[in-house]
């Protein structure tokens, strides 16, 4: 079976939509990075450098320095899948960040998107 696409796409052309996104419904580009920094455990210089390099998803997951333990806490559906359904490990992490940025597009407190108790 082939890779769905997504998994070859560059992270920095998709990233322009989930800021447009958010700052659509009154939310911030540094609210975006903070969601995949939380989500990878990117830091911020390394997170420009990956966009700037043009790193597909696939890679961008598979190297992520760390991440979130907590993002099993993540529930919900995205593009029509329950995400906590999904079986392929990196398209699973992808409707991860796509269900953050839903959510911060929603206008869900940060520390609820970003699972704090």
């Amino acid at each position: 079976m082939a890779k769905h696409r997504i998994f070859t796409t560059s992270v920095a052309s998709v990233y322009p939509h989930y800021v447009a996104k958010a700052e659509k419904k009154g939310r911030t580009k540094s609210e975006v990075d903070e969601i995949i920094r939380w989500l990878t455990g990117y830091g911020q210089e390394e997170l420009e450098g990956r966009l700037g390099n043009r790193t597909d998803f696939e890679t961008f997951f598979a190297e992520a320095p760390r991440m979130n333990p907590s993002r099993a806490l993540i529930k919900g559906v995205v593009c029509g899948v329950r995400v906590e359904d999904i079986e392929e490990p990196t398209m699973r992490e992808i409707r991860y960040l796509d269900k953050l940025i839903d959510e911060l597009a929603k206008g869900k407190a940060m520390e609820k998107i970003l699972r704090n108790p």
